[in-house]
Formats: structure tokens, sequence, C-alpha cells
């Protein structure tokens, strides 16, 4: 069989290349990626939204514990300086030090602009919102909604985007007049007007994950917020779409990747059974209490307070139990200590045999709180863990590890 010309063969491709064109396309439907989408859809621009999965799917869901901001709504000593030193602290001070000041200053705006578009955070008996502690946080600073923050900023923010497209039919007559939401598809390229690597951007190139048909996306500017690169490691609290799209998309149009070392691990997921193991469990199980235990019984992280925190944290059980109901006058656990700290040691104990019988360590809340205080404030965790691995946590330990 010969070829046809090879002006057939262009037109022929081009005729199943599904064509767009828009003032920005917005690839990743996480809290970054909605929050750029409704910036750009409110400043006037024609807005595409693509996202890999299902619209709603993103791993934004998973941040249960809550939103850092240094609002003082139940320590009143908590400001913006105070949250940019835990930062950069947390951080070893390898931080880019302007992104951490604008974040402890941004933030409490971010959280009342949330508030703004429905988001409904769990409450003081003052009526502000409430705030629990977390890692690395001097003060209780974390906004919450119960332990399922993520999926309420994901839900705020989808509400908000419905809200605009409803702004739109009432003044075109269409919903997706200005913004768009393109589920399901997958993009493989960025397009730029020419081959040097300052040439600018001029869209992106993909295709639909069901029918594998292509399309292209022509737009001055793509923002990218496609998440992170869980899925590169075996143990991971990541979905399956976690798998560095962004850094590969960016890279191949020329830009310059930094600290690409700085992956995240946290210390607490699941470890068993071995079909759930990686699966998140929540920062606020410590923080509401919770201690980490080895196969000794031992509160081992006493063991690693290091010196550049060793004034802030309590060197006896005694004053780190006392400090959650007079952190005046007593220092935090060091079950409290920054994620990577924390996830070392829990490595270390398991390295040093002292490890759980699934090759983790105990968190232990339920002889800490009541069972309705936990079933009230760590919900998700109740229900993850007495579906998942037949544990009822208000009866028993969890086995965790970093993940």
């Amino acid at each position: 069989m010969s070829c046809p010309p090879a002006a057939d063969v262009t037109a022929s491709a081009t005729a199943e290349v599904e064509r767009h064109s828009y003032d920005v396309v917005v690839i990743g439907a996480g809290g970054a990626g909605l929050r750029a989408a409704i910036a750009a859809r409110e400043a006037g621009k024609r807005t595409a939204i693509v996202c890999k999965s299902l619209f709603g799917k993103a791993h934004t869901v998973m941040a249960e514990g809550g939103i850092a901001a240094s609002m003082g709504n139940v320590n009143s000593k908590d400001n913006w300086q105070v949250h940019f030193r835990d930062t950069m602290r947390g951080g070893k001070f390898l931080n880019h030090f302007r992104m951490a000041e604008l974040h402890a200053k941004e933030a409490p705006l971010r959280v009342w602009e949330l508030e703004t578009y429905g988001a409904l955070f769990d409450r003081t008996k003052q009526g502000r919102i409430s705030q629990r502690n977390f890692g690395g946080h001097e003060y209780p600073r974390l906004a919450h909604v119960g332990d399922r923050t993520g999926l309420e900023l994901i839900r705020t923010l989808q509400q908000k985007v419905v809200s605009l497209q409803q702004e739109d039919f009432r003044e075109f007559g269409d919903y997706e007049a200005r913004i768009k939401v393109f589920h399901e598809c997958a993009i493989t390229e960025l397009f730029k007007v020419g081959p040097d690597v300052d040439s600018p951007i001029a869209g992106a190139f993909g295709y639909w994950r069901e029918t594998g048909r292509f399309l292209a996306f022509e737009a001055p500017a793509v923002v990218l917020a496609t998440g992170g690169i869980g899925k590169s490691f075996k143990v991971t609290s990541n979905s399956w779409e976690y798998t560095g799209d962004g850094h590969a998309l960016a890279l191949r149009a020329g830009a310059t990747l930094l600290n690409m070392e700085f992956v995240q691990f946290h210390p607490t997921g699941m470890v068993w059974p071995p079909s759930v193991k990686g699966i998140l469990v929540t920062e606020s199980v410590r923080g509401d209490g919770g201690v980490l235990r080895n196969s000794e019984g031992k509160r081992f992280m006493f063991d690693y307070i290091p010196d550049v925190f060793r004034t802030q944290y309590a060197e006896t059980e005694e004053e780190g139990d006392r400090w959650f109901t007079d952190p005046d006058n007593n220092k935090r656990p060091p079950e409290l200590l920054p994620r990577d700290e924390v996830a070392r040691a829990i490595n270390s104990e398991v390295k040093a045999g002292r490890g759980s019988p699934a090759g983790g360590v105990f968190l232990d809340v339920s002889t800490r709180l009541k069972a309705e205080d936990i079933i009230k404030k760590l919900p998700s965790m109740h229900h993850q863990f007495k579906e998942l691995a037949d544990v009822d946590i208000t009866k028993e330990p969890m086995e965790v590890g970093p993940t």
C-alpha cells in the first residue's frame, strides 16, 4: 500500500486535532490550579482548567490537618513574624526567604478569602475560626475543618468556579464563556513561539484519556499546577496522577528547576495492611495529643530533638503532656517537631529493630483522648482505620511509618 502525499498526511493529522484558544491555560485542578484559574477569570481572561483526572480528584483533598495561618485566634501571641521564623527554622534556613515571608504574611488573608467563598471552618467558643497545633509551629495555627480540611478547600474552590460560570451565563448566555474545565485530559507538551530557550509560551498539547484523541490549546500564558512526584516512590500517599508531569513539561520548555531534592516525606502513613500502605495519617493526630512509641513502649521522640530546637521542646513526658493545657508555662512535646525530623526518627527506630510488627511504629491517641473526642476531632482517621485496617483508634494504637 502506497503512502498518501505529505500534504494529505498533514491535512489528515490536522483534522484529528481538537483545537481551542484561550488567554490562560491552567494545567492542574488542585488548590493552586483552581485559585490561579479564579484569579485569571476575575481579571477578565478566558481561562481553561485542564486536569488529568476527574474534576475534584486532587491531592489537595489529602491536606487533612489544616491551613497554617497566623490569625492568632487561639493564641494572641501568634503573628506573621513568628510564622516566618518557624518556617525558616523548619527548613534549616535553606528556604527561599522571600517566598517564606510572603506565605507567612498572606496566609491569613487567603483563609479569610476562602471563608468569603463559602468555606465552613471549625469555630472557637467565641465564634472565630478554630486553630490547632501542628508540627514545627510554635502556636496553634492550623485553620481546619475536622480532619477533612483539604476536602472543604477543594469543595469551596470548585463552588467558586461554578459561581463564576453562573455569572458568565447571566452575561453571555454561556456557562463556559470565560472559564471551562477539561477533565480527564493529559498534557504532554508545551508549545513555544520559537526554538530558543527564551521564546514565549504559545500553548499546550495533550490528549483525551478516554479516547486518545489529540487536542491543542493556543494560549499566551500557561500555569503549571500539576502537583508533585509522589508516584516516583514505592510507598506514597499520592494518587496515580502525581508523576511529575509539570516538572517535565517545564524542563522540556527550557525552564530551570530548583531544589529538586526537597521532597517531603510525611512521617505518618499507614503501614498495614499492604494494600493501603502509604495512605496518609494526618498530623492532627499528634497535634491533638497522639504520641509515638516504639515496640518497647518508649516515647522515643525525646531522644531525637536537634540542638536547633532543644530550647523549644519538652525534655520530659510530663512537661510535654502539661503543654496541651498550659502552653505558656511548658514546652511542646517532640512529636510536634517538623516533619523531616519525625520521619527520620521513625526510620531510625525501625532500622534499630524497635519497630512495630508491620515495620512502622505505634501512634497512640486512644490513651490520650476520650473516645467521643477522637471521633469528633478525627472522624476521617477513625473511619479510615476501622474500614481499611480493622483498627479502632479509640481503643488501640495505629501502626504508622513515613510516606
